[in-house]
């Protein structure tokens, strides 16, 4: 049994560094393509960044597999296959569920990792990343990581989900996280500042908590932001785009 839950353990680990190394190097490539000079001058940071992500990788790796080991062996969970088990509109409810919940949790935390003495000891690391690229998006101290490993395992015990699902869930949050890192909006214009960008999440909004740090804290939506008076607005990538050119130009 212990040799069965370490290798799902490290199934799931490879699969989660994976992910992030997919995720991550795709939407690095298209920076490179869209704003060539954006990254100039940052390779050690991007392998600090890298390095401090796949040990994230690990972390998350490790919770995640166990409840699939257990879920797959004891039926532990509420992860259901079977399509009809639930109607069919309770599948983009549950997604909706999972990421109000995920939402709040990572508001809740980040908030309070923004502590003065929390803040040194887990989450410096993360803003570390000055600008963050597309590679900051699991650039944790390992105490960060924990924080953030134990969530989607915990709501699979709590809210019924459809392991399909319970796959977009995880898409969401990656793609989610490596593009709100990138330093410019891969979303048109009309979604990050029209009514839908009121609501959600995107680069612009949290690029702004990389500049000031005490605003900005949520994930995918901005509701708590607002409810608490955290919410600044969107900034501006215009400081980190006239540094790129600067790298550049020294490098030349």
């Amino acid at each position: 049994m212990t040799l069965a839950i370490f290798l799902s353990a490290l199934a799931m680990t490879l699969i989660v560094g994976v992910r992030y190394l997919l995720a991550s190097g795709g939407f690095a490539l298209a920076t490179r393509f869209r704003h060539p000079d954006l990254y100039a001058g940052l390779d050690r940071q991007i392998r600090r960044e890298i390095g401090w992500s796949l040990a994230s990788a690990a972390i998350y790796g490790v919770p995640a597999g166990i409840v699939a080991w257990g879920w797959q062996n004891h039926g532990w969970t509420r992860i259901y296959t079977d399509l009809h088990a639930f109607p069919l509109w309770y599948l983009p409810l549950s997604v909706l569920l999972y990421l109000l919940a995920h939402d709040a949790w990572f508001y809740w935390t980040h908030r309070w990792m923004h502590r003065p003495a929390l803040f040194r000891r887990m989450h410096a690391v993360h803003h570390a990343s000055r600008p963050p690229t597309a590679w900051a998006a699991m650039s944790f101290h390992p105490w960060e990581a924990v924080t953030g490993a134990v969530v989607i395992p915990a709501l699979v015990f709590l809210i019924p989900i459809h392991v399909g699902a319970l796959g977009l869930v995880l898409t969401i949050m990656t793609v989610m996280g490596v593009t709100n890192h990138m330093g410019w909006e891969i979303w048109p214009r009309f979604v990050w500042q029209g009514p839908l960008g009121a609501w959600l999440i995107t680069a612009s909004h949290h690029q702004r908590h990389h500049e000031q740090y005490g605003c900005n804290f949520g994930l995918y939506f901005r509701h708590w932001d607002r409810l608490c008076g955290t919410d600044k607005g969107l900034g501006a990538f215009d400081r980190g785009h006239a540094a790129a050119g600067r790298r550049r130009a020294l490098a030349e």
